[in-house]
């Protein structure tokens, strides 16, 4: 019973040191076969996941597959060999892999440093292997942007009743992402280009009375997610010159003179009831400080006020 353990254990050892040899020789390989040509791209969400799809030809059957991280860093993801599949190999993607059935990889949750590229070596039951690399690309989810209204200074060119305005569109905190406008309840949703500035970013149009309740949105988008703000820009206009409503301009017409006014109407009061009330600063609080004589001044001046 003794040799029969001891050599079931050698066996199991030799066993295990031909697959560890089997897997080192196959990753040599993957990386002397020529260069595959670069395949699918796959976009995916931070926060979400993606499959990465090992597409095999009619009639392969896989023996042995191999996932690898090819950038920005080489690493090895995920094995299947012998019938069995391993994801527990160290790299920035511990944890997060899954190997299904069919050979492809899964990975979540994104984060924003995941993308680059990758690569599947199938093996088949006849020895013939190939390549495939994919690319991922991880896009933040967009936020909701934000429109600003801006109006334009009336020109003499302009017509009468008209209001010019400038809409302004941003997403805070991302980039890699499109800007598009479009008319609400309008049949035609196309902006003119020529009213486009910034890569889109800023809208120009014209409007007048019959404008009153046109809106306008701010498409925010990018491969995997979009939102959208939308305005009313004539309700700026509006407010702008409206009957009754002053402008900042002549708020400061009325405000500023009338401080001046009050102004030098203090400076005159203080010069002018200063020197001739003929009291001190220290008697002017109406106290018990200071001489007698002083205090007893105050019957004095009531009396000649009320004569």
């Amino acid at each position: 019973m003794f040799w029969i353990s001891v050599v079931e254990v050698v066996c199991l050892l030799l066993w295990r040191r031909m697959a560890v040899w089997s897997l080192w020789s196959l990753l040599l390989w993957g990386g002397l076969l020529p260069a595959a040509d670069t395949g699918a791209q796959v976009q995916g969400q931070v926060g979400g996941s993606v499959l990465l799809v090992a597409e095999r030809p009619p009639g392969f059957q896989v023996r042995e597959a191999i996932w690898r991280s090819l950038w920005p860093s080489e690493e090895l993801l995920a094995t299947f060999f012998r019938g069995s599949r391993e994801t527990l190999y160290h790299s920035r993607f511990l944890g997060r892999t899954q190997l299904h059935s069919n050979l492809s990889l899964e990975l979540q949750p994104l984060k924003s440093g995941d993308s680059g590229n990758f690569s599947v070596l199938l093996v088949d039951t006849g020895g013939r292997a190939q390549t495939q690399i994919l690319q991922l690309k991880v896009y933040d989810a967009v936020p909701r942007p934000v429109v600003q209204v801006f109006i334009a200074v009336p020109g003499d060119a302009q017509p009468p009743k008209t209001c010019q305005v400038f809409l302004s569109c941003s997403a805070p905190n991302i980039s890699d992402i499109t800007y598009s406008w479009r008319q609400e309840r309008t049949i035609d949703f196309d902006i003119e280009s020529q009213g486009l500035f910034t890569d889109g970013q800023v809208l120009r149009v014209s409007l007048g009375p019959g404008d009153k309740g046109v809106a306008y949105s701010c498409i925010v988008s990018n491969p995997v997610s979009w939102d959208l703000a939308t305005v009313t820009p004539w309700e700026s206009c509006h407010q702008e010159g409206a009957p009754g409503r002053a402008s900042y301009k002549d708020v400061l017409l009325v405000v500023v003179p009338v401080s001046l006014l009050l102004l030098l109407a203090g400076l005159l009061s203080a010069w002018h009831w200063g020197p001739c009330s003929g009291r001190s600063p220290t008697g002017a609080g109406g106290g018990s400080t200071g001489k007698e004589g002083r205090g007893l001044r105050r019957p004095g001046e009531m009396f000649l006020f009320l004569k």
